[in-house]
């Protein structure tokens, strides 16, 4: 698969986990789910990062979430 994708899906998973963890902590609960999304979130990260010949850079990411969000648009 594309680092590109690896990279975009893993931060829209980091973003959905957030929540869940704030939900999880105001009731009381252990944040069993969040942890597993920020697990994998990371893992896809970490795995686009490191098979990504020169990395990314942080103005990367808006041009490569646009871009991945267009190919799957079209």
């Amino acid at each position: 698969m594309d680092t590109d994708l690896f990279l975009v899906i893993g931060l829209v998973l980091g973003a959905l986990a957030i929540p869940s963890v704030a939900a999880a902590f105001s009731d009381g609960r252990a944040p069993r789910t969040a942890m597993i999304l920020i697990l994998i979130a990371g893992t896809l990260v970490v795995v686009a990062l490191s098979n990504k010949p020169g990395g990314y850079r942080l103005d990367d990411v808006p041009e490569v979430f646009f871009s991945v969000l267009g190919r799957v648009l079209n």
